[in-house]
């Protein structure tokens, strides 16, 4: 869906031409420019640019001292990074269904708590906005973090907030499927200055101390993490594509508009938190049965796919989370560790049947830049294929 012209390509030259292409400099300073652009755009206080919607999701659960000993609460449908990242730091993914608007559910999250979990982190999968009134409540009640993941949607809006400004923390990702696009990339949004400092450290813990004046202000204590250090090249691209992001959204939510006025009294679409603030990337057709939702994507297999055919985006096909594997070394794999050994779930594929019966009677198909009369085809291909 990104949009990507001579904007871009100038933007990458000039970094190119002048030889600075390290995150910390005295020419263009890209990077920094780039997070005060992010600061702007999702009105939030602080942001970090990174390598990746991972990367970001990894820094701010590190950030908010997650670890070792808890759980956190994942959807099972969402890419597996999400669940990875939580391995990552040491703690145990707990997965929870997603309701019928295919996010994840909140009276599920509810009855997955226990005295070990620390976090939950709504996902708001191809631009589809979590129940956020819903998880902010359940979070607040049961004194948990949140860190959304919006690594799908970038830009979008939750009853007039941007996704990932609404929790604690709250991941973008800019890799070569997203909205915005810089070929790899991610960004952590806060508005808590601690987790910010924490992050600072974690996501580039070899550098960000020793190159200019990153640690001017900060009062945390260094301490060992990643190195999760962005470029100039790529902060330069995310410049020109953040400036685009809006426009975008705009084009795509009057087509996907469009297109659902018109096919109203033909299809049933799955339910929207919030249908004004949603992304538009993608209409998602709801069926009665899976057999109906497969013949119709039959007919139209270019541009149709079920959600449940997904792969690594459905929780039964997390191989290495659901087999147990969280590192190569044993002391160094979370589902080992004694800290862990009496809060690891029993993973089963058939553990969330609400997810999968949902994912399997869903179709999807993808909205891009149309004339009126694409649309009109669009329609009508739909209207076929149903009979």
């Amino acid at each position: 869906m990104y949009r990507v012209g001579k904007e871009e390509v100038e933007a990458v030259s000039r970094v190119v031409a002048s030889g600075s292409y390290f995150k910390t400099n005295n020419v263009y300073n890209e990077t920094e420019q780039a997070e005060n652009d992010l600061k702007k755009l999702f009105d939030v206080k602080r942001t970090l640019v990174m390598t990746s919607g991972m990367a970001a999701l990894v820094s701010g659960m590190t950030a908010l001292g997650i670890g070792p000993g808890d759980q956190v609460i994942v959807p099972a449908y969402t890419y597996i990074a999400t669940a990875m990242a939580v391995v990552s730091v040491g703690a145990i993914p707990v997965i929870a269904e997603v309701d019928e608007t295919l996010t994840i559910d909140p009276e599920d999250v509810e009855k997955k708590i226990t005295p070990a979990t620390k976090a939950i982190v709504p996902v708001h999968i191809l631009g589809f906005p979590c129940n956020m009134d819903a998880i902010c409540s359940i979070a607040k009640k049961h004194h948990l973090k949140i860190v959304e993941d919006a690594c799908q949607a970038d830009g979008a809006r939750y009853h007039g907030k941007r996704l990932g400004t609404i929790g604690d923390a709250g991941a973008l990702s800019f890799n070569v499927y997203k909205l915005i696009s810089t070929g790899e990339g991610g960004a952590l949004l806060t508005n808590d200055e601690a987790l910010y400092q924490r992050a600072l450290i974690y996501h580039d813990s070899n550098a960000v101390a020793f190159f200019g004046n990153q640690m001017e202000g900060i009062k945390e204590e260094l301490f060992c993490g990643a190195e999760y250090r962005t470029n100039e090249i790529q902060a330069a691209m995310l410049r020109e594509q953040l400036k685009k992001m809006d426009d975008i959204i705009k084009s795509i939510r009057g087509i996907k508009g469009k297109i659902m006025e018109a096919l109203k009294d033909d299809f049933k679409f799955v339910p929207s938190n919030d249908i004004t603030g949603d992304l538009a990337t993608t209409i998602a057709f709801s069926f009665d049965s899976e057999e109906e939702a497969r013949s119709f994507a039959e007919k139209n297999k270019e541009t149709c796919s079920l959600p449940i055919d997904t792969g690594k985006h459905v929780y039964k096909h997390w191989t290495p989370i659901m087999k147990k594997r969280g590192a190569y070394h044993p002391l160094m794999d979370p589902f080992k560790m004694e800290a862990n050994k009496n809060i690891v779930p029993d993973y089963q594929e058939d553990m969330c049947p609400k997810t999968l019966d949902l994912l399997s009677r869903t179709v999807y198909i993808g909205t891009y830049d149309m004339t009126e009369e694409q649309i009109a085809e669009f329609v009508e291909n739909c209207r076929e294929a149903k009979k």
